[in-house]
């Protein structure tokens, strides 16, 4: 298979793919491969060990008698022990204990068990201990059928290589017609760094089936206890990047063995014996082993492989590897240690490039209905994103996997690729994404491309002509994602919060999942969604052209919807805690997760002059939009009620998220009568000392006794509902029902302000029926019941009776009938009743 590949790129003339990429960047080979062990499990509940009653106050005898009790079904030869590096993190009070695994009194160097400990209470562990059959782990692997491990990973590999070639020659095909079709850079763009993995990682992966076929080899090697020099050599063929020293390696071994030799270690506290092996080949250190067992997936479970574990120093590596002790001496796993590399050219502090300027239609603009495109500046904001839009560190960076750089240093970017966002093109409607198109704007960091699509006489014409603009379509996507992030970082939706960055510059949280940005994503039409795992995972966020009008028009260039699904991973994240995403899984919390979506949209597209907003209008060329109704706090408009989630057709999430989304709209007019209005939804940036000013975004600070600053109040209407909103998401449990919700956000308002709002915002919530005394009898997994609706206030709040009616619907003869408490609704609204369909 390795020959076909290696002819087939030979053959498209990308050969030159494999020695060098497009930016001419010296790589040094590193070997890095291993099996993934389906066993492992973590576990996250709290635990109170009833063993460990009595000794609360040691965390590590506690983990021990953890480990016992878990274990104690374990064969009687399986042991462990606590390592040495387990530690007390001061600042939390956690005790990480880490526990490694011995069998028969050999090490199971991957058998590992790590116990979070506080309290006497095991807050959580990981679990990786070997629970298979043991009776004959010390039989040759291969002689018993263990799969080859090394050999599978090259096969999944070769598999990857084989759909990323199909990948590029469609490419190929459908960027000749444009006339842009530079092979040798596409290909680059496609394979990635794939063709040095295979190149580093599986060229000697048959290699040791062949040398026991050699004499030389083979005759002088120890059957009863396996030779460690022969092992090491086997993976010093593999791990030489001087490939006439590898060639060598295998037709002369003899050579080498000989200048090859062992010493022997035992240490008096520790009965696990090591060996020295000097002279080995290209090493600059002698190299330590040991033997040890490691885990190979064999169909559900594991089986043990007995290795020699050898820390291999060399030049521009420094290696971890496991090595079959008996011939075939088959590399089971390998990890380069190697911190930092001379081959790339560090990029520098990232204010030293210049600012990224973007021709998009400006934030509040919501589509290109509404106003028209200009330049706009990436927001450096030293809060939300203190490097940058276009800055992170190679550490963190996908694409510079394969560099090793010293601490953290930030590799710059002039394409769409940074910290917060990676955003691209998908036509092909794929799950890669690291290889796939973005803009470069190059040095001026000046992303400008025009956005002019023209009709087109069919379907294919059309799709072609709205790909040509795909430049514009992914800038747009990822100015709006960004300032999404940034604006929701100031709200509170932070690292520790479960944001999605790939470095949280040392705030906590986990890292590592900036948000998968795909525009015109090929999978289909007419739609958009979000995926939200847990935190320290990438969400992904899918953007379609829609094919509702000639020329097609891109989801990418309306904001209100990506504003939409990207908040799918604000509220996925901040309900139930970062590392639960199934807080919002159906009825009516599903619902909400939809509503959230909507309300933000249409809240950071309003302005000071009150308008009413359909959800996705221009995508879907309806002025009505996707919604049963438009966003109004007229009741003709916008009937609907809490009672409205009984009618037909309200069980969907969709269906159900409007109306939660229509409520909050009320209640958020209600404040904005209260406090105001203001423009732009930003707080003011923080000051070269980080204090953050309160201007004319937060009221007059407020101190504690001992001279805390207090958290800072939104004086403004609409600034306050965003921050109660997201207040409130953190506040309500797992699976909240809109009763849960609302009582969440007016508990978040008695923690900002002391609760000054707290009638107004139940006079929001009661006037579309979701009162005290609202309710639903036999509530359904997906969202049915019996409602009630109440209109009625808190006894605190009741300055006059609230008439007991229904609210009016379209057709009814008292349309136009209003209430005494909401005279300051029906003055400012629009009388226009409008009935939508489509769900999105």
């Amino acid at each position: 298979m390795r020959r076909l590949i290696v002819a087939a790129i030979a053959a498209a003339g990308l050969a030159g793919v494999v020695a060098h990429d497009s930016n001419h960047v010296s790589r040094r080979k590193t070997l890095s491969f291993g099996p993934i062990l389906p066993h492992a499990t973590y576990h996250t509940e709290p635990i109170q060990p009833l063993s460990a009653v009595n000794v609360q106050n040691d965390p590590l005898e506690v983990a021990k008698l953890f480990v016992q009790d878990i274990t104690s079904g374990l064969s009687p030869a399986s042991t462990f022990a606590i390592r040495k590096d387990s530690y007390t993190d001061t600042a939390t009070g956690v005790t990480h204990v880490y526990v490694r695994q011995y069998l028969h009194g050999v090490e199971v160097a991957d058998g590992d068990i790590n116990v979070n400990v506080k309290d006497g209470v095991v807050l959580s562990y990981g679990d990786s201990f070997y629970r298979g059959a043991e009776l004959d782990a010390f039989i040759p692997a291969y002689a018993r059928g263990v799969p080859d491990a090394h050999a599978e990973y090259c096969s999944n590999l070769e598999r990857e290589m084989s759909t990323r070639f199909d990948q590029y020659w469609d490419q190929v095909e459908a960027k000749r017609p444009q006339g842009d079709s530079d092979e040798e850079a596409l290909a680059s763009e496609v394979y990635g760094i794939l063709p040095y993995l295979y190149d580093w990682n599986c060229e000697h992966v048959e290699t040791p089936f062949a040398m026991p076929e050699n004499a030389e080899f083979a005759q002088a090697e120890n059957y009863n206890s396996g030779d460690v020099t022969r092992a090491l050599l086997q993976f010093m063929i593999a791990a030489t990047p001087n490939k006439d020293l590898a060639d060598d390696l295998i037709a002369n071994p003899a050579k080498y063995l000989q200048k090859m030799s062992a010493t022997w270690e035992a240490n008096f506290a520790d009965e696990h014996a090591t060996v020295q092996v000097h002279g080995a080949p290209d090493t600059v250190n002698p190299v330590k082993g040991r033997i040890a067992f490691v885990q190979v997936p064999h169909g559900d479970t594991t089986a043990l492989e007995l290795v020699w574990k050898f820390e291999v120093e060399m030049q521009d590596n420094w290696y971890e590897a496991a090595v079959s002790t008996e011939m075939p001496h088959r590399i089971v796993s390998v990890v380069d240690w190697a911190s930092d590399s001379p081959m790339p050219v560090v990029a520098p502090v990232p204010k030293q490039r210049a600012n990224g300027t973007y021709n998009v239609f400006a934030w509040g603009i919501n589509d290109p209905s509404v106003g028209k495109r200009s330049i706009q500046d990436e927001n450096w904001d030293h809060l939300a994103s203190p490097s940058g839009w276009h800055s992170l560190p190679y550490e963190n960076d996908p694409a510079s996997a394969h560099i090793r750089v010293k601490g953290t240093k930030f590799r710059n970017t002039a394409t769409t690729w940074g910290n917060n966002v990676f955003a691209h093109e998908n036509w092909e409607g794929r799950n890669n994404w690291e290889s796939n198109y973005r803009p470069d704007a190059g040095v001026s960091m000046k992303f400008d491309f025009a956005y002019k699509p023209k009709q087109t006489d069919s379907s294919a014409d059309a799709l072609d002509e709205a790909h040509k603009y795909i430049n514009a379509s992914v800038t747009q996507l990822f100015y709006t994602s960004n300032l999404v992030h940034d604006l929701y970082y100031r709200y509170g939706f932070t690292e520790v919060a479960g944001n999605f960055q790939q470095y949280n510059f040392g705030r906590g949280g986990e890292e590592n999942d900036a948000v998968i940005a795909n525009a015109q994503d090929g999978s289909g039409y007419n739609n958009a969604n979000f995926m939200t795992p847990p935190d320290g995972q990438n969400g992904r966020c899918r953007m379609y052209l829609w094919n509702t009008a000639n020329p097609y028009r891109d989801g990418d260039l309306e904001a209100g919807i990506v504003i939409h699904e990207l908040s799918h991973g604000l509220s996925t994240r901040l309900t139930g805690g970062p590392a639960n995403s199934g807080c919002l899984g159906w009825g009516e919390s599903g619902g909400m997760g939809e509503g959230w979506g909507d309300f933000l949209a249409t809240t950071i597209r309003s302005n000071k002059e009150y308008s009413d907003y359909a959800m996705g209008a221009w995508a879907a060329n309806r002025p009505t939009g996707i919604r049963n109704y438009v966003y109004s706090i007229n009741e003709t408009t916008n009937p609907s009620t809490y009672k409205t989630l009984d009618k037909p057709g309200y069980w969907g999430v969709h269906a159900i998220g409007e109306v939660w989304a229509q409520i909050l709209w009320v209640v958020e007019q209600r404040l904005i009568e209260k406090h105001g209005f203001v423009d732009d939804l930003f707080p003011p940036k923080p000051s070269e000392d980080g204090v953050v000013p309160e201007g004319d975004f937060y009221r007059k600070a407020e101190y504690t006794s001992t001279g805390e600053r207090k958290p800072l109040i939104p004086k403004h209407g609409n600034s306050l509902i965003v921050q109660l909103v997201l207040d409130g998401m953190k506040l309500q449990p797992c699976r909240p029902s809109f009763f849960d919700a609302r009582d969440a956000i007016i508990a978040a308002d008695k923690t900002l302000t002391g609760g000054e709002n707290f009638c107004d915002l139940w006079e929001g919530f009661a006037s579309r029926g979701l009162g005290p005394d609202s309710k639903v009898d036999g509530r359904t997994p997906w969202g049915g019941g019996i409602r009630t609706d109440d209109y009625k206030l808190p006894t605190v709040c009741k300055k006059q009776q609230v008439p007991e009616k229904p609210v009016p619907t379209p057709g009814d003869d008292d349309d136009d009938e209003d209430w005494s408490w909401i005279y300051w609704i029906s003055a400012k609204a629009s009388s226009i009743s409008i009935k939508l369909t489509g769900l999105y």
